[in-house]
């Protein structure tokens, strides 16, 4: 697993405080229990996985876990950052917390603008349900690597010629392991992933 957790785009971080504490208590709530079933943690080698956001207004604005905090049992509020702008096609992100936003940044910013009511992105990883699922849900370009702007294209094109916008969840073919489910509410994005185990 070589680059893994690896952040790829340009990332302008402006150091801040942390999203409130009432913005993050049902990603936490929901991220906790994802953990504990092994679908966010750690590899041996020490590189952490999965990652989980939530919209936060109308426009481009969402709350995500930090970068390699997906090892931590518990988060508190200073491992979250604010997206405040992004720009796809030149690999960018801008956002404001205690910690750089997570590498996977750019496809929840484009699933975010697939539909103004998705609220809510998780990316996990589980090599059972990666192999059970991959091509049998809408599942990525296995030459497509995670993080970059080819990734976040890959997703728009899933959702706009499968059934991705249906069933609200796909394979990162190009990504061992990797799944990322979508929706309007935290909870029903982390059921829906638990309810595959």
């Amino acid at each position: 697993m070589i680059d893994e957790g690896v952040v790829k785009f340009q990332c302008e971080w402006i150091s801040a405080p942390p999203p409130s504490g009432a913005e993050i208590k049902e990603l936490n709530l929901w991220r906790q229990r994802l953990y504990a079933r092994g679908l966010i943690g750690i590899y041996d080698n020490g590189i952490a996985f999965g990652n989980i956001s939530k919209r936060i207004s109308v426009g481009k604005e969402f709350i995500i876990s930090g970068t390699q905090t997906g090892g931590l049992p518990q988060l508190k509020a200073e491992h979250y950052t604010t997206i405040t702008a992004h720009r796809i096609e030149d690999n960018y992100i801008r956002c404001r917390g205690p910690v750089r936003a997570s590498s996977e940044s750019l496809t929840h910013a484009m699933i975010y603008e697939l539909d103004a009511t998705i609220n809510a992105v998780v990316h996990v990883h589980h090599r059972g349900l990666w192999h059970r699922l991959k091509g049998k849900l809408p599942t990525t370009s296995e030459r497509v690597s995670y993080g970059t702007p080819e990734m976040a294209r890959e997703v728009e094109r899933l959702y706009r010629k499968s059934d991705l916008w249906d069933k609200k969840i796909l394979v990162m073919g190009g990504h061992e392991e990797g799944i990322i489910s979508f929706g309007t509410h935290v909870e029903d994005v982390s059921l829906k992933l638990l309810g595959y185990l």
